[in-house]
């Protein structure tokens, strides 16, 4: 077995309940290291984060292969698994995502955040549309002989018309479609509602991922709640350009 895929079988074990693999988000080669040499298990990315960090909105504006330079160089600056957001892979077209995702494998990448948003639309892809997608792309990992982590986001709880436990069910229906695709994980960013969060981790099979968030309760209380993955998303990246602006108001005379 090649270190990608040793990497990639230790990261998916790092997805326990009761003690969740956490992630500080990078988004750059720099970033990675300082996160890793603080003591981190993986790496993972935040697509907002390394959209910002080179100019761009979020939402597949950055350009792909800027992108794939990126967390290439990522992947070669740290000694740990890493997994990366990819948005929606670049494409409404199940193949073509696959394909991009090919190129990331070919970087060393052992994860990646796929999502349900409409990109360049509105609303979710329909759960038989985002299956096709999913099962594209893990047959192309399988194709590759790469046992890929693919952590199926859904953003259904960032519809302000959807409340938390009007959104339980029809995620349910997705984690149980998108693990039967292929999916490793299950990833709801927006969710911050503690008993809804311990009612779908109870009741899915996929190790659930939260976006650690204002509002939200503390790590421990997420572990005994079910959580096997909290991610950070962009906090990190806005906190350190926080710290930078301050830093460079001292030093510009600006206080």
């Amino acid at each position: 077995m090649n270190q990608q895929n040793e990497f990639a079988h230790h990261f998916a074990s790092l997805h326990c309940k009761g003690a969740p693999l956490v992630l500080y988000n990078a988004w750059d080669a720099g970033s990675a290291r300082a996160i890793a040499a603080a003591g981190a298990q993986a790496i993972g990315t935040s697509s907002w984060a390394v959209a910002a960090a080179h100019g761009y909105e979020d939402g597949e504006a950055i350009p792909l292969p800027l992108v794939e330079q990126v967390l290439g160089r990522i992947v070669r600056s740290v000694a740990l698994p890493v997994t990366v957001d990819i948005e929606g892979g670049y494409s409404a077209d199940p193949q073509v995502c696959a394909g991009n995702v090919s190129i990331l494998l070919e970087h060393g990448v052992v994860g990646i955040n796929f999502e349900d948003r409409v990109v360049d639309g509105a609303g979710l892809y329909g759960i038989d549309a985002q299956c096709e997608r999913i099962a594209a792309i893990r047959d192309l990992a399988c194709a590759r002989g790469m046992d890929l982590f693919i952590n199926a986001r859904t953003d259904l709880f960032f519809d302000e018309q959807t409340s938390p436990q009007d959104g339980l069910g029809e995620a349910r229906k997705r984690a149980a479609a998108y693990a039967k695709a292929g999916a490793s994980g299950f990833f709801v960013p927006g969710l911050v509602d503690l008993p809804v969060i311990a009612d779908l981790a109870a009741t899915i099979t996929l190790p659930l991922n939260v976006m650690a968030t204002s509002g939200m309760a503390d790590s421990r209380a997420l572990a005994e709640a079910g959580v096997a993955r909290i991610s950070h998303g962009p906090a990190p990246y806005l906190h350190a350009m926080e710290a930078t602006r301050v830093a460079a108001r001292a030093v510009l005379g600006r206080e």
